[in-house]
């Protein structure tokens, strides 16, 4: 899918339209207010950030812009009390007032997105970020309680609001696309082929997964590669949704969905896998992470962990964090190590599919946009526009190489049952090869 057709669904990437200044409001109409307070904060915003190629429009109808190029959207402010909120946090604050519509983007979101992402400066975590003044950020610990609230936060505002935007197995991480012109639903079964042939799954194997969404994927393994699942979530919406499914298939003796945290696995497996999971454990619990699969894989043990990542250690944007997922934070690949160097696992392959990741979130924001009436009647505007930065500021970030999609593969130190070649990656049912 061509992002030109995600972009021509209609009204929803052109915010704002309707609002421009007065013939009477324009910079030549207020003196000296060129040396007004608001403009210097802002240039001094803009500076920060990178100097992106947008403009901001006051409520009264100045224009502050530091770049000297073709600016590729505007962004309108409204009034007072949102300019102070963004030039005091711009991380944290324009998703708030974007998502109260205090501050609107006249233009293409993507391509606004794409000039800030493209220049604001990452710093690693310790370090002082992107705002003036950022507050303490309400950071929510991922211990027992706390991970099911954070679940909740996110995974149990309602199956019927997944499903208008998700592809009909309603797997909600990163797809796999073969070729460019691959659909949603044939990339998301690709994927759940492709985590089940790194995993050499053997019928009649032993399978635990932790954090099964839905339960696609612990259903597809049972039913394609005939091995039997336990299958962990805390969110009972997903859990509900999964037994049901289960049920329907005919797969509940191959398949246990388990309401409870992946710290109570018990039992022996021959394999064990977590797709879409880490970014909600946190890095202080990735030790007690390889605890757990340490105590749960048999002698020649295998597994694969999948998982949104970062080049760099550093904390989840505040606005994101507080107000859409609660608790999460992508790890860099040398985090990720804290699960595997302690009990002696070794790293067969890493995979990095980044571009597989913007290009779902393409299909996703397409189909949001489609139905964001219906998600507006479901709860109300301001979730909607919430949701629809979360998705299209996701995107981006994929696309920009902020953000990073992880599949590590490992196995027990001593397991020789090792490939030569990564051609059984790639290798469909009728032995051809496939091509990306």
């Amino acid at each position: 899918m061509r992002q030109e057709q995600v972009r021509a669904s209609g009204k929803s990437f052109r915010d704002g339209i309707g609002y421009m200044p007065s013939a009477t409001e324009n910079s030549s109409s207020f003196g000296n207010i060129v040396f007004s307070p608001e403009k210097m904060l802002l240039t001094r915003m803009m500076r920060a950030i990178g100097n992106p190629s947008i403009e901001i429009v006051l409520w009264n109808g100045q224009k502050i812009s530091s770049h000297y190029g073709k600016e590729v959207a505007q962004v309108i402010i409204r009034d007072r009390g949102a300019l102070l909120k963004l030039i005091t946090d711009p991380e944290l604050y324009f998703g708030e007032m974007y998502s109260a519509q205090r501050i609107d983007v006249q233009g293409d979101l993507l391509e606004f997105l794409d000039a800030i992402f493209r220049v604001w400066p990452l710093h690693p975590q310790g370090k002082n970020g992107k705002s003036f003044f950022s507050p303490l950020y309400d950071t929510r610990r991922n211990t027992l309680s706390g991970s099911r609230r954070n679940i909740q936060h996110h995974y149990d505002i309602g199956n019927e609001f997944y499903k208008l935007w998700l592809d009909e197995r309603m797997l909600y991480t990163c797809a796999y696309f073969p070729e460019q012109n691959t659909s949603l639903e044939e990339a998301q079964l690709a994927k759940m082929d492709h985590v089940c042939r790194k995993l050499r799954l053997q019928p009649g194997e032993k399978v635990i997964e932790a954090g099964c969404g839905w339960g696609a994927l612990a259903l597809h393994m049972a039913s394609h590669y005939g091995v039997s699942v336990q299958a962990y979530n805390i969110s009972k919406e997903q859990i509900s949704f999964a037994r049901k499914r289960a049920q329907a298939e005919g797969l509940e003796g191959q398949v246990e969905f388990i309401e409870d945290d992946y710290r109570n696995v018990q039992g022996k497996f021959d394999a064990f896998v977590s797709v879409g999971m880490l970014e909600h454990v946190g890095v202080d619990n990735y030790q007690a992470l390889g605890g757990v699969i340490d105590n749960c894989l048999g002698d020649n043990g295998r597994g694969l962990i999948h998982s949104i990542g970062l080049n760099f250690p550093r904390p989840m944007d505040a606005w994101t964090e507080r107000h859409i997922f609660p608790g999460a934070n992508p790890p860099s690949l040398a985090q990720m190590m804290q699960i595997f160097e302690p009990y002696d696992f070794s790293v067969l392959d890493v995979e990095n599919l980044r571009l597989h990741y913007a290009k779902t979130l393409e299909h996703w924001l397409q189909r949001y946009e489609e139905n964001i009436d219906l998600v507006t009647d479901m709860f109300d505007q301001e979730f909607a526009r919430a949701w629809r930065l979360y998705l299209a500021g996701s995107h981006t970030a994929f696309k920009t190489g902020r953000m990073q999609l992880f599949q590590v593969l490992f196995n027990r130190a001593g397991n020789n049952q090792i490939p030569a070649t990564r051609r059984y990656q790639y290798a469909s049912d009728t032995g051809q090869v496939r091509q990306l």
